[in-house]
């Protein structure tokens, strides 16, 4: 019997879905219906009713469903559009901190967009034990919902120690009828004005969420589906919809990380930007050593504890108008074809003696964006995906691509007789000006994550991928592509996403314990979002500018852990992709080691210290299997070993590249490679720590196999 995966994207125009064999990865069937947005039920029924099509038309039958998942909007639309509930915040405190407390945790209203805001109710009871005092907490309780609460945060300064006051209150809340949240259910970080901040917004989403969930999990039980359906998360991953219930923080932004995680398992992705294009807006992003980049979230100006992917959005696109001020064009975006309501110029029929108009898309918008408008009263609008098509910029083949360009020249020309020139000239300026908005991201992406422009790849995805990412990068001479199935690489994305948790705490100087303790609640947290433990792999990290001990755990629900294979890469690639990685001939580069699926290779190079001194660079690269490079490092050191000389090896290894300051010794970055598993101990500050992390790691693993640890600068 075969072995079917099912996504569902969620999006603000449609809702997509893809079924992929689990075991080819290729695509079996695609589906496409309008999102549900005015529905009584919302989006859920868009979903129910995409997944009924993608089985129904295609033969799948519920037992062939091994994973099934969607990314949705809905949190970040309900955010934005002020839909969210009405929060009470139940702050506790005792003794000298009591009013410290009471003043940190009163956050009052959270600013949200277009004048909404989420509104707050706030009340304080002292108290050493919430549980002696269940009379008081119930009169509070009450206090809030008189006042307007539709939901409950209970929050207290060090609850991420002892978190009995708050589940106390919570659970006392929920039997009243309410929902309710504490502090250390959605963060375990110190700082208790962040963490109540971040409950509270995960909070005001519970009662919305909940009538989502339970909907669409009602759906796939009803469809015979026996493996529970996933819900995809803001960094990437998915988690259950029992967890999206408890912290429906986390699915916000969820539909923006699901392009990448597509690209992740689809694409040799290293060093690159991952620009996804729709008709509206772009989504930039970062991959950097085949792994995308994290942020903390913020909302409303402030501050949370909700960790995600670091999404840019811009409003240019496929569909973007072109802004005309003075005879002159000033701009392009953020108003699309689609906010006005008009066909794009490059896929509508011919227009006679057409006459170029300046509309308002929008009520309160001013009349500079350009339209055009034939004889016969037909409208279109002058578009990015226009322009590119007339400048042959689009890949032929491309979603975006069309070779019946006469049309869009008469269109442009239109423009072009206002400012002075050819429909192709007027062309190229748009673009210009719209690649240049994006290269301001991008450039700047490029340095805060300290990409090199040299290795830097532009990964074009979404159905305007190749209007945007094409153009951009031969006009700065940086390599780019389009990625494979570009249109519905988000819903691959879901359909072939881990099941992710990240565990997070205030720790100084962690112990031995700190770190065991910390690894094994991260690997409870994915197992019980769903992950088979012998899928899960656990990075540990400790930022000593923050003191965050950070433990983030990934696996899969069934037994398959690698992304979609790229086809076999032979050695002779391997050894290819590595010297171009190093910009070094492949005769000055060589494979230094091997492991799993782990290959290691180094190259020299010569330099001058400050222009006098002769010296060598040791160029370290590791590149898995499928031929993606996951590190990029100057080499200090490597061995390989075994589980019974770990210790000692380490220790050779440390005696050869640590240095010694003032603090005493310190440590150079660690990794770790075995089997299918990557260790980034990079942030862990001594020996007993890596030691520590390593042996918990390696506790089940046969004496023989074989270890890389790669020390770098």
């Amino acid at each position: 019997m075969r072995q079917v995966r099912i996504g569902i994207d969620v999006g603000g125009t449609f809702t997509d879905a893809v079924a992929i064999d689990n075991e080819t990865y290729e695509i079996i069937a695609k589906e496409k219906i309008p999102t549900t947005h005015d529905s009584k039920e919302g989006v859920a029924e868009g979903i129910v009713r995409v997944l009924q099509n993608i089985m129904e038309h295609n033969g799948i039958q519920p037992q062939e469903v091994v994973f099934i998942a969607h990314g949705t909007t809905q949190a970040t639309n309900a955010l934005l559009e002020g839909d969210v509930a009405k929060v009470g915040i139940l702050s506790m405190g005792n003794g000298i901190e009591s009013e410290r407390a009471k003043n940190v945790s009163n956050i009052g209203n959270i600013p949200l967009s277009l004048g909404k805001e989420l509104k707050t109710f706030f009340t304080f009871l002292e108290t050493a034990d919430a549980k002696s005092d269940a009379p008081k907490v119930e009169s509070k309780i009450n206090e809030l919902q008189t006042a307007g609460s539709q939901v409950i945060v209970a929050t207290e300064a060090y609850s991420v120690d002892d978190p009995e006051n708050e589940s106390f209150v919570v659970n006392m809340a929920r039997n009243m009828g309410l929902y309710a949240t504490g502090g250390h259910e959605v963060s375990k970080l110190y700082g208790l004005k962040v963490r109540t901040r971040t409950a509270v917004v995960n909070g005001s989403l519970i009662p919305r969420m909940m009538e989502t969930a339970n909907m669409t999990e009602s759906c796939v039980k009803r469809a015979g589906i026996s493996n529970p359906l996933m819900i995809m998360r803001c960094d990437g991953g998915v988690m259950t919809v029992d967890e999206v219930r408890r912290r429906p923080i986390l699915t916000m932004l969820s539909g923006l990380a699901a392009g990448v995680a597509g690209v992740l398992m689809y694409e040799r992705l290293s060093d690159g930007i991952f620009l996804e294009a729709g008709g509206t807006s772009t989504d930039i992003s970062v991959v950097k050593d085949g792994r995308v980049m994290v942020r903390y979230g913020e909302i409303g100006g402030h501050k949370t504890y909700l960790s995600s992917l670091d999404v840019r959005t811009l409003g240019v696109a496929g569909g973007s108008m072109i802004r005309v001020e003075n005879g002159k064009i000033t701009d392009v975006g953020p108003r699309s074809a689609h906010i006005a309501g008009l066909p794009y110029e490059i896929f509508s029929d011919k227009l006679e003696n057409p006459q170029l108009e300046l509309v308002a898309p929008l009520a309160d918008d001013e009349k500079v964006f350009a339209m055009v408008k034939g004889a016969d009263g037909r409208k279109v609008s002058l578009t990015l995906a226009g322009a590119a098509n007339l400048l042959k910029s689009i890949p032929e083949g491309d979603y975006a691509y069309s070779k019946e360009t006469e049309n869009a020249r008469i269109a442009w020309q239109t423009l072009g007789n206002l400012i002075g020139c050819s429909a192709e000239e007027a062309a190229r300026q748009a673009m210009d000006i719209a690649s240049e908005k994006v290269w301001e991201i991008v450039s700047r992406l490029i340095e805060e994550y300290k990409l090199s422009t040299e290795l830097l790849c532009l990964a074009g995805g979404g159905g305007s991928g190749g209007v945007v990412v094409p153009y951009l990068g031969n006009k700065k001479n940086v390599q780019w592509k389009i990625v494979k199935n570009a249109p519905i690489i988000s819903t691959i994305g879901v359909a072939m996403a881990m099941v992710r948790e990240v565990v997070e705490r205030t720790v100084l100087n962690p112990t031995d314990s700190d770190m065991k303790s910390i690894r094994h609640e991260a690997l409870e947290q994915v197992m019980k979002s769903g992950a088979k433990e012998s899928t899960v792999e656990i990075a540990i990290e400790y930022d000593k500018k923050t003191n965050i001990l950070r433990a983030t755990a990934t696996g899969s629900t069934e037994l398959k852990k690698d992304g979609i294979s790229t086809g076999k890469v032979s050695a002779e690639e391997l050894k290819a992709i590595a010297a171009k990685s190093m910009l070094l001939p492949e005769n000055e580069v060589s494979e230094a080691a091997t492991a799993g699926k782990w290959h290691i290779f180094e190259g020299t190079v010569k330099i001058r210290l400050w222009g006098i001194f002769p010296t060598k660079k040791c160029f370290v690269r590791v590149i898995d299997r499928n031929g993606v490079v996951t590190l990029q490092r100057e080499g200090l050191g490597a061995v390989v070993t075994k589980k019974g000389k770990l210790k000692e090896d380490i220790d050779t290894l440390f005696e050869e590249t640590s240095t010694y300051g003032t603090v005493g010794e310190e440590l150079p970055p660690l990794y770790a490679y075995y089997g299918e598993k990557q260790l980034d101990l990079s942030g862990l500050t001594s020996r007993e720590q890596i030691i520590s992390v390593l042996e918990a790691e390696f506790d089940i693993l046969p004496a023989d196999e074989k270890i890389i640890l790669l020390a770098v600068r």
